[in-house]
C-alpha cells in the first residue's frame, strides 16, 4: 500500500540567499580567527616574529640571544613602560668574599651586577621587559663612589623608557630580585651572562684572592691588600734590619698586625717580596720587603685608605713593596662588615 508523503514546507528548504550568507559567515570568522593567532605570534605591534626570537618592536630589547633569556625563560618583548623604579643607590661600597675578592654594593648592601649583552661603549642596556623585572636597573640618581671606586667611574645611561641608569666604566647596572640580603651573590653566574660588578666595571671573580694581593685603588694607584681586601700599612718607626717594632702596646689596638701569607696564594705580587717575622711576643706577622705590615681598623672597607699618612708615619704599600707616599682621603666610610669566606 503507498505510503503518504507530505511535501516539505517551504520554511524548510534552505534558499539560495541563506546559503550564501550562511557561507559568508563562515568565511568572516575563519579570517578573524586566523588574523587573531597572527597577532598572537607577533607579527606586529612590538612582539617577537613567530620562530625568530628576535622583537619586531623598536622599544623591545631581547635580554639574551636565541629567544631565551640570561635567566631561562622565553624571552619576551618590552611592554614599553618603564621598568619598576628602583631604590637608589646611595653611597656604594665595596664588599668583599673569598670567591669574588671585592665587589661593587649598594648602600644598603645589595650586591650590584652587569650583564655581557650589554655593551660599555657606548653604554647600552640590552635587558628589559620580564628581564628587568628579575634583574631591575639602579638608578643613577644620587649614587656616589666609595674610596676604592673613582668618582669620574659612575655614570648613566638613558634607557629606553627614558629613565637613567647608572653605569660603573660604562657598564649598565643591576639588582637582582633573588637576592634577598646584604652580601648576598646568588646573581653570580646566572646564565652565563651575569657577574657581580668589580670596582672598576669588571667582573668581579675574574682573578684570584690571595693572601697578599693588589687592589687598584684610585687615589694610590696599585697596592696591597690583604685577603679581606684591607689596605696594607707599613710604619716608619719599625725597622727591617737590624729588626725593630716601633708600634706595641696601644698602638697595637689601632694598627694590627697582618697575619703570615702562604707564598702560594698571592695574586700580583712577587713572592721573593714576602716573608715573616716573629715579634717580641712570639706572634709571627706578614712582612713585605722585610717591613712589618699591618691593616688598620679604621678602615672599613675595601678600598678605604683612611691610615694613608697618618701622624706623617703610616703609608700604604705599593705592589713593588714600596712605601707609597702619595696622597690619600683619610675621610672614614660607613662601616660594611665583610662577608665570611665560602
Amino acid at each position: 500500500m503507498p505510503v503518504p508523503t507530505t511535501p516539505p514546507s517551504a520554511s524548510s528548504v534552505p534558499s539560495a540567499g541563506s546559503s550564501a550568507r550562511r557561507h559568508a559567515v563562515l568565511a568572516i570568522t575563519a579570517l578573524a580567527a586566523a588574523l587573531t593567532f597572527t597577532t598572537a605570534c607577533g607579527s606586529s605591534g612590538g612582539g617577537y616574529a613567530a620562530g625568530t626570537g628576535a622583537s619586531t618592536g623598536s622599544d623591545s630589547v631581547q635580554p639574551a640571544g636565541q629567544g631565551t633569556n640570561a635567566y631561562g625563560n622565553q624571552a619576551g618583548g618590552d611592554s614599553g613602560k618603564p621598568a619598576a623604579a628602583g631604590k637608589p643607590a646611595g653611597t656604594l661600597a665595596l664588599r668583599q668574599s673569598a670567591a669574588l675578592g671585592p665587589f661593587v654594593a649598594d648602600a644598603q648592601g645589595m650586591t650590584l651586577y652587569r650583564f655581557d649583552k650589554d655593551t660599555a661603549k657606548p653604554p647600552t642596556s640590552n635587558c628589559s621587559g620580564a628581564c628587568a623585572t628579575t634583574w631591575p636597573p639602579v638608578p643613577a640618581d644620587g649614587a656616589t663612589a666609595p674610596a676604592g671606586i673613582a668618582p669620574a667611574a659612575l655614570g648613566s645611561v638613558t634607557r629606553a623608557d627614558g629613565t637613567k641608569q647608572l653605569t660603573i666604566n660604562g657598564w649598565p647596572a643591576y639588582r637582582y630580585a633573588k637576592d634577598t640580603q646584604p652580601g648576598d651573590t646568588k646573581g653570580h653566574g646566572v646564565g652565563g651572562t651575569w657577574h657581580a660588578l668589580a670596582s672598576d666595571g669588571t667582573k668581579a671573580g675574574s682573578q684570584p684572592t690571595g693572601d697578599v694581593g693588589v687592589f687598584a685603588q684610585p687615589q694610590l694607584g696599585r697596592i696591597l691588600v690583604d685577603d679581606m681586601g684591607r689596605t696594607l700599612y707599613r710604619f716608619n718607626k719599625d725597622n727591617p734590619w737590624p729588626m725593630k717594632f716601633g708600634c706595641t702596646g696601644t698602638c697595637l689596638n689601632t694598627w694590627k698586625p697582618a697575619k703570615p701569607a702562604d707564598r702560594s696564594k698571592l695574586n700580583g705580587i712577587a713572592p721573593h717580596l714576602v716573608s715573616t717575622v716573629t715579634r717580641p711576643d712570639g706572634t709571627r706577622q706578614l712582612a713585605i720587603g722585610c717591613w712589618p705590615v699591618y691593616w688598620f681598623t679604621g678602615d672599613k672597607q675595601p678600598g678605604d685608605i683612611n691610615g694613608q699618612g697618618k701622624m706623617g708615619l703610616w703609608f700604604a704599600i705599593s705592589e713593588n713593596g714600596k712605601k707609597n707616599t702619595n696622597s690619600g682621603n683619610n675621610t672614614a666610610s660607613s662601616y660594611i662588615p665583610p662577608i665570611p669566606a665560602y
